[in-house]
This record gives C-alpha cells, structure tokens and sequence, in this order.
C-alpha cells in the first residue's frame, strides 16, 4: 500500500481520510511518471489527485489537476479527451471564481483542437471570449472573437463569420480603436459579397460612415470601388481593388476571400478597342455595300 492509499484509510483513531496529504503524494507520482514520459500513468495521478482535492473542497487546486490530467492525454494525442478534462478545469475555475485562469484554460484547449476540430475551436475561443467581457477586459475579449471569425471563414461558415466580424466591430469601436473598425468593414463586405448578399455589404459600408475617420479614409474609397465594380458586374474593377495592398495584406484568410471574389454571372470583359486594320476593313465591306446599293437604286427596270 503506497503512501496516498495509506492517506484515505480511516480506522478507530482515524475518523477522516486525509485527503490533503492523498493530493500532495498523487502530485508527486504524476510529476514522476510525467518526467519518466509514462504519460498514461501521469494522467491517472493527476485524476487522483483532482478526486481527491474536490473531497477536500480545493477547488481551484482540483481544476489545476484536471487539466494537468488534460495535458497528459495531449501528449498521448488524445486530443478530444485532453479538451473534454481541460473544459471541465476551467468550469471549476470559474466556480472557484479565478474567470483569468479559467479564460486561459479555455484558450488553451483552443489551440490544441484547432486543426483537427475547427468548430470545436471556435466555440471554445467564443466562450474564452465571453469569459473576458465579462470581466470588462475588452481587449483579450475582441482577440479570441478574432480568432472564432477567421475559423469560422477558413471553413466558409460565412452567415456566422459576418456576426462575429460585427460583435469584433462593436468592441472596437467601444474601446475607440477606429482604424481597426475599418479593417472589420472590409473583412464584413467580403464576407456578405462571398454570400452573395450585396444589400447587407454596402449596408455595412453606409454605417461605417458614422465611426470617425472612416469617410475619406483609403480603406472606404478601396470598399466603394469594390461595390461599385461587383454591381456593374466589372469583374477588372473588383480583381484590381482585392490585388491592392490595402486587401492584399489582411489576415490571410480575408485576403484569401478578396484574390477569391468572383462578380455574379462571371463578370463582362471590357471590350479590346479595334485595331486601324480591322477598322479599314469595315470601312471597304462598307463600301462594298453601298456600291451594290447604288447599282440597283433605280430599281430592276
């Protein structure tokens, strides 16, 4: 019998298990097992460890276990039993009300999932972002819905990319940092245009006139172009706007969505001017012609 087992049983003189003494020596074995990379075992340790410090009412020291557990099935690439262990950490984060670590928590589960489970990432990173506005940390809060909308782009899940694009918007321009408002407005006018929904991205440029600076700017004549060449169908206008540096040099993924943006119908080609050869040869067929007419002007008779 080891020395945590020796911990939890209770006899005549001993009433309580003592489960701080049991946590302290699970601790210890998963930091062993972790250091002898024997990350199955590590991972049962820290499972111990958190059961017992939940016996003990140390939240905050069980939700450290849990995802140190979580961190052991990550190395064993477990990657959804690693996300399931490190969100219920972060759930008793929050009861044990430390909202910070219980966010890190969350965005740390994130990033383990994100290549494998886009849509899991994105709820995670959403939540993470709840998480900080509730805690009025407006900043960390707008850079995790960033995140949720480029993922939710990359995967062409684009009705709800223009919702998240719109709550990163309003923060922005909540904490007054206006020049990012107008990159939010193209990534918006490239999105709605992907949805084939001209109405709801010009509407998107209209507001934008309010926030300051934006009328005038080299971003809102860029977005005027734009629309102005995708509703004459002016596939040479919208291709020479989305080559621009201005949309060249987004995040990827928006750039992506602008060198991607095809005009409906497939666009009208604007016409090659004729050259002086064709031209001259219009001109003699022409010609030809009215000589024919003059020969029969005066009828057949």
């Amino acid at each position: 019998m080891n020395v945590s087992e020796i911990s939890l049983k209770t006899g005549f003189l001993k009433w309580k298990p003592d489960y701080d003494s049991a946590a302290t020596e699970y601790g210890k074995a998963a930091v062993a097992f972790k250091n002898a990379k024997q990350f199955d075992q590590a991972k049962d340790a820290c499972l111990r460890e958190a059961a017992a410090h939940e016996n003990n009412r140390a939240l905050f020291h069980a939700a450290k276990a849990y995802e140190q557990a979580g961190m052991m099935l990550k190395e064993m690439q477990k990657l959804p039993e690693a996300v399931q262990l490190i969100e219920k950490a972060s759930m008793m984060f929050l009861e044990n009300g430390t909202p910070d670590t219980a966010a890190m928590a969350l965005e740390r589960a994130g990033k383990l999932i994100e290549n494998v489970n886009p849509e899991k990432a994105v709820q995670l990173y959403q939540q993470t972002a709840n998480v900080f506005e509730n805690e009025e940390r407006l900043r960390q809060a707008v850079e995790l819905l960033g995140k949720a909308s480029r993922l939710l782009v990359r995967g062409r899940r684009f009705d709800e990319a223009a919702l998240s694009i719109q709550k990163e918007k309003n923060i922005y321009k909540e904490i007054e940092n206006y020049p990012t408002c107008y990159k939010k407005t193209i990534a918006q006018v490239l999105v709605h245009l992907h949805r084939n929904d001209y109405v709801a991205a010009e509407r998107c440029v209209r507001e934008s006139y309010s926030i300051p600076g934006f009328n005038g700017s080299e971003d809102c004549t860029a977005l005027e172009q734009l629309l102005e060449g995708y509703d004459q169908q002016d596939q040479d206008q919208v291709s020479e706007v989305c080559n621009s540096p201005l949309f060249k040099y987004m995040d990827n993924d928006y750039a992506k969505l602008g060198l991607s943006l095809v005009v409906p119908g497939g666009g009208i080609k604007k016409k090659s001017p004729a050259t002086p050869q064709a031209k001259s040869e219009g001109a003699e067929a022409t010609a030809g012609v009215d000589e024919e007419e003059d020969e029969y002007s005066g009828g057949l008779c």
